[in-house]
């Protein structure tokens, strides 16, 4: 063990607090990101991280926990791509387009004001790829609750968002409102989406929300066991890349980043999905 783990890592309050919150994480990521796969909404989630950096550099302006300005921010935008129109996929993509265009400007300006205005340091690069080892304890409640609160979201609207992510028409003709539905799954994504913004940083967060339930459904067509398997692979990515980032401190240009390694490990378990199921066929 001592060749694969540096001295210190168990014992570590932050490693014990950054493997608690990406577990939440991961797992929120995993029930909200199996739909996003399935209504093709990936274009969605990434707009929601990149504009997460508007959020948190905003909140760095103001002094407050950059969850709440990745959180506020997400749902801004998932609530605009809403009143633009998201029932079908041209319209969704439109709506993304337009919202992350605008957004970008917001981003740029925050991140400028936040770096000439303010001494704290570090404070984009923690905004754009996130800080996971440096989480106060006192974020812990609100990742759990935010986390509940997506988890419980899709848990309400499972059935009918399952039927209208496969047959928008077929939901409406049941009787089921399909728009209702689509507002209450993107304001989950834009909590997941907030959520990744904190461990992996705003333009990575798009990784786990999409990665491990990309994965999953290559290996399973079942909604629910899919959730339950990205969930899987989003935790053990999430525990192995902060182990590699800790073990990176005696490596030459000690402290890469957990987002990096996150990141990698979340595409190679893709792709040997992708080629373990193209042999299987």
């Amino acid at each position: 063990m001592h060749a694969l783990v540096e001295p210190g890592f168990f014992q570590s309050s932050a490693v014990q607090l950054a493997a608690l919150v990406g577990a939440i994480v991961a797992i929120v990521a995993a029930g909200v990101g199996v739909f996003t796969v399935l209504r093709s909404q990936s274009f969605a989630g990434e707009a929601l991280g990149d504009l997460g950096a508007a959020g948190g550099s905003s909140a760095f302006l103001v002094g407050i926990a950059p969850l709440w300005g990745f959180f506020v921010i997400s749902l801004a935008a998932a609530g605009a791509m809403e009143l633009i129109g998201i029932q079908r996929a041209r319209g969704r993509d439109l709506a993304t387009g337009i919202v992350l265009g605008a957004g970008f400007g917001l981003a740029a300006l925050f991140l400028y004001l936040g770096t000439i205005d303010t001494s704290t340091t570090g404070a984009t690069v923690t905004i754009l790829f996130g800080s996971i080892f440096t989480l106060s304890s006192s974020i812990l409640p609100l990742v759990a609750v935010l986390g509940a609160l997506a988890l419980g979201t899709i848990v309400l609207v499972y059935r009918p968002l399952l039927l209208s992510s496969v047959s928008p028409d077929l939901a409406a003709a049941r009787g089921i409102r399909v728009r209702l539905v689509g507002a209450l799954y993107l304001a989950a994504m834009a909590v997941a989406v907030a959520l990744s913004a904190l461990t992996i940083g705003a333009i990575l967060s798009t990784a786990l929300l999409v990665g491990p339930a990309a994965t999953a459904l290559l290996l399973t067509a079942r909604p629910g066991r899919a959730i339950a398997l990205a969930a899987a692979i989003g935790v053990a990515t999430t525990w192995l890349g902060l182990l590699l980032a800790y073990d990176s401190y005696d490596w030459p240009h000690h402290g890469w980043p957990v987002s990096f390694f996150v990141v990698t490990l979340v595409l190679l378990v893709y792709l040997v999905a992708r080629v373990a199921r193209g042999r299987s066929r």
